[in-house]
Parts: structure tokens; sequence; C-alpha cells
């Protein structure tokens, strides 16, 4: 079995691998290479660079003793799929439902969250969204603080865990989307530095190093990361890949690292016969995010939306401090229900500058919205997810907006087990200031900090869905309010519709309720504490948060904090 590794600077390379030590040989363009006879899957091993080390291999696909530990070969082809019927699943009208998995159940494992598939398919969710699985310090983190980029965390079940979930999810109908991260790498337990210019050298975000993207030996860079997309979509068959906070990636070449990507994604969609999707996280609100590479832009299939985020959750809880503040107004509901965004070149409080462009003819299907993510509960001092009414009205706008709408694990029901942020380094230094680096985080956002410890075991426990609350009557009722209006989702064409353009919406002077036109259906929302007129005229009502719902003659007469689909006589 031959062995590879790029270390461009080093003068000495040597492989540790079946109790010997053994020297590599020079190559072109700084690559290393040793042929170890006997060798195969299963095999550790790893690398001493100049001496020092032994380090786990860069692209090491299985690393079973955790990040410090050696690499272990792993063949791919040794696993049995039987997705074979998998034709895989286009973004346009679908719904997804993002999960972090060591939370998502109680044991924290893909073996686990195989068993909730089936609750999944009931919900009718279109694609599931898993957070990094990138092995990480310790036995619990959210993931973002991930190396080995090319493994799969064991604690979660390793490379045949995750290939299992993918599978089971496939044959269920289901497609994968995986949450990577190219902006930075965790601070504990990275160990690309020895072996090439994987860095720029400069601070790149608040999370850690710039990578280097376009300096010198940033060729070879951009193909590990490059190649890491193409391993995750053609060997553990995932349908898509959410690239977390594509705003920090530092890349001035005339090609963007994202559109060389797409590039590559694209052809890999044809060779692997199903479509494949790049969903970015951006804070720019700039559309050539989302345009295709033919039109100048940078050929993300969709991206994350924040604006629409902010404006649901502004409407049905009332918030509006930190970068809530611009949202507070129902004005900017109605603004990014129809035009995609509300900071288009606007000035930002937040910002404290202008930000932003016009989405015009971008469509609704390439913006993800949501009313939770992981983030947006998460960020928050104690995690705290959104009460039961907010989220009848915020799902029911949501669920019937022209974007492609994502829920977050346990929304459905209305879980009170918050999502706090947690993480397990083994360094003590990093261990005991990460709670006062959490709050440098979000110093100006408004809260009164005084989250738990996210180094204690129980932050981490108490974040665990109890699925148990699914039998409650309130949560159950708010588990079909779900099930119901992704099925009507489905079944109106209306409602799927993705042209910003098509879509109308009124609103109360007084900030009381709303009314979105889709088509002929008006979605009419009472955000009061008490029953109000909306000015539409009555009809079929096809879906309601509460009853009743009574026709006047100026109006529909709607209870208090409620929501109203229907189709309006003419």
């Amino acid at each position: 079995m031959i062995f590879e590794v790029w270390a461009p600077r080093a003068t000495v390379v040597e492989m540790v691998v079946m109790g010997a030590r053994r020297a590599m040989s020079a190559g072109a363009g700084g690559w290393w290479s040793a042929e170890v006879g006997g060798a195969r899957h299963g095999t550790q091993y790893a690398y001493l660079v100049d001496g020092a080390g032994p380090y786990p291999d860069p692209r090491s696909r299985r690393q079973p003793e955790g990040i410090f530990g050696p690499s272990v070969v792993y063949d791919h082809a040794r696993f049995t799929w039987s997705d074979h019927e998998w034709k895989g699943r286009d973004l346009r009208g679908a719904v997804i439902y993002e999960l972090h998995v060591g939370t998502f159940t109680g044991a924290g494992t893909f073996a686990a969250a195989i068993e909730k598939v089936p609750h999944l398919v009931e919900l009718s969710v279109d694609f599931v969204e898993i957070m990094p699985v990138a092995p990480v310090p310790g036995g619990r983190n959210w993931g973002y603080d991930g190396v080995d980029l090319y493994a799969v965390n064991e604690t979660y079940g390793g490379p045949d865990g995750l290939k299992s979930f993918v599978d089971a999810c496939h044959r269920a109908g289901i497609g994968v989307i995986l949450d990577v991260v190219y902006n930075h790498l965790g601070p504990s337990g990275n160990f690309l530095h020895p072996f090439a210019p994987y860095f720029s050298g400069f601070k790149g975000s608040y999370w850690g190093d710039a990578v280097n993207l376009d300096g010198p030996g940033s060729d070879e860079v951009r193909r590990y990361l490059i190649g890491n997309a193409v391993q995750w979509l053609r060997d553990f068959h995932i349908d898509g890949l959410r690239l977390d906070a594509v705003h920090a990636l530092h890349d001035r070449r005339a090609t963007h690292l994202l559109a060389e990507l797409a590039e590559e994604v694209d052809a890999l969609a044809c060779s692997v016969g199903r479509p494949l999707c790049l969903i970015a996280e951006s804070d720019l609100n700039d559309p050539r995010m989302v345009r295709s590479l033919d039109a100048g832009g940078l050929g993300m299939t969709a991206q994350w939306n924040d604006d629409v985020h902010h404006a649901l959750h502004s409407a049905v809880s009332g918030e509006s401090h930190g970068y809530y503040k611009d949202f507070a107004d129902l004005s900017a509901l109605a603004k990014v229900l129809t035009s995609g965004v509300l900071h288009d070149g606007s000035h930002s409080s937040f910002r404290h500058r202008a930000h932003g462009r016009p989405f015009a003819g971008v469509p609704g299907h390439r913006l993800v919205a949501c009313l939770q993510n992981h983030d947006q509960i998460g960020n928050r001092p104690n995690g705290d997810r959104l009460p039961v009414p907010a989220l009848k009205l915020g799902a029911g706008l949501l669920l019937t907006s022209p974007f492609t709408p994502m829920l977050f694990m346990g929304e459905e029901w209305g879980a009170r087990t918050p999502f706090l942020f947690f993480s397990d380094h083994l360094d003590p230094e990093l261990r005991a200031s990460e709670g006062a680096r959490r709050e440098r985080e979000f110093d100006g956002f408004g809260y009164v900090w005084d989250a738990p410890d996210p180094s204690d075991e129980e932050t981490f426990q108490r974040s665990k869905l109890d699925w148990s609350e699914v039998k409650e009557e309130a949560h159950w009722s708010l588990l079909c309010w779900y099930r119901d209006l992704i099925a009507l989702r489905k079944a109106l064409p209306e409602l799927s519709d993705p042209r910003l353009d098509q879509v109308r919406v009124e609103v109360d002077p007084a900030g009381k309720w709303l009314l979105m036109w889709r088509g002929t259906l008006a979605v009419s929302v009472n955000f009061s504490q008490e029953s109000v007129t909306v000015p539409v005229p009555g009809g079929t009502v096809l879906l309601a948060s509460d009853e009743p719902v009574i026709a006047e003659a100026d109006g529909l007469r709607l209870p208090a904090q409620s929501l109203t689909i229907h189709r309006p006589t003419s």
C-alpha cells in the first residue's frame, strides 16, 4: 500500500507504521511517499516531520483514538450500500431539518439517530442537515472546533456510522446535507502547521487563523478542501454541503474558492447521476453568492438568510435588542417576505454601516430561512427556545413563505430542552477560558451573559432532546400543526412558489396583524393578545392555528395570537 503526504517545507518525513519507523521519499510538488507492504484497512500509522511528531495524517480517514491518536487506514469500498434506488433530491420545494447528532437522541450516535428517521418521514421533511462531524477535542462539541477534516467523530459512530445513517435516510426518501467548516480549524489538535502552509499567518476571524486560499502553496490547500468536499458527496453519498461562515474565507484570487468548488461539484453531480447542492452561510447579503457561474456569481445552490429569521423572531417574540433592533417593526417582516432581505444597501444599526445588495430576480428557494437554528438558539446565553404560541405563528409564516424552510431539531413539538453551547477541550487553558471567550464573542448583542460553563458535562446533557415530551398534549398538538403545514405546503403549488415578486404583504400600522397573499391564498396572522379583524374577505379555511375564525363584513376576525390560511371568496 502506498502512503502519500504533502510536506513541501520538510527536510525529512518518516512514518510510524506496523511497529517500525520508515523513511519516506520526496517527490514532485512537496509530496512524500512510501510503500508499506502488508498495510491494509485497519492499519495504524502516523507521520514524523523533521523529527517532530508523530502527527495524524492531514487526510486521515479515521481517528479511532481521537484527534491526538494515530490515523487508521480506512477503505471506503468495504461498506455495503443499500441505497441503489436513491436518485437524489432537488432543493427546490424542499423542507430541511437541522440536527446535532450528539444531542438529537439520548445516546447521541448515528445508530440512535437512525431510529428517529420514521419521525422525520412522518413530518415529511426532505433533507436532514447534520452539524459538523469531523473529530473534535474531547467527547462533546458543536462540531465547529473540528480537525482531521476527512475523518468522522468516533463518538458518533465513525465513518461506517455516518454511512449507515445516510443509507437509512436514503431508503426512507430523505436526502442528507452535511455542515462543513473550511474557514478555520479548531484551536486544539490542529497538526497541519508542521506539514505545509495551510494557514495565511493572520487571524482570519474570531474563531481562528485564516486558511491559506490565495498565498504561496495555496493551490494544494484549495485541493485539500475541494477533495474533502468531494469525499463527502461521492464516498459517503451525501447530497449537499452547508458551508460554514463563507464570509470568513479570505480569498483574493480571480476565481474564488466557492466558484471553484461549485464547478467541481457540478461535474461530480454529472458523474454520480444525482443532484448535489451547496448551501453557504453568508453574512454578506450579496446575491452574487447564489447566482450561477455563467452569470458571474459564485454558483452556490442557496444561502442561509438571517434577515428572515430576525424578522420572524422579532415579530413573534417582541425582542428588539442587538441585531433585532432593525427588525422590530412589522414592516421589516413585510419587506423580507417580498424582497428576500431587509438590508439591501440600507443602514444596519448593529453594524453601524450600510449593508447588502438587492436580491431582485433571485428565486426564494435559493434562500434557506428558519425560525430557529443551532446558532440563533445556542448563541443565547441559556440556549432558550421560542414558546409554543410563538412557534405556531412563526412556523405558519415560514412554511407558507417563498423560501426554502429549515426547522431545528425539536422545534416541531416545542421542545423545552435548551440547546446550549458546549465543548470538552482537553487543554486545561482552553477549558478554563472557554466560557469567557464565548462571552466576549457576544459582547454588544444586548444579553446579560449568565450562560452555564460550556465545559461542564451537565451543559451538554441538558441540551439533549427529551423525546417523551412528544406524548404530552400541547407538544403533540404543535407537532400536528407542523405536519399539517408541511403537508399543505406540498399540496398547494402557491405555497412553494419561489417568485418573490408574486408575494404581496399588508401590515397593520399598529403592528397587530399581517396579511400575506400567496397567489389566491391568504395567510392572516394576529400577533396581538386580543382578537383583531384582518381586512380580507371570508372564504374556505384550509388551516387555522386556533378556532373560531369568524367572517365579518369588514374582514376576517382572528383570535389572539393566531394564524389562518384560507382561500377568500372572490
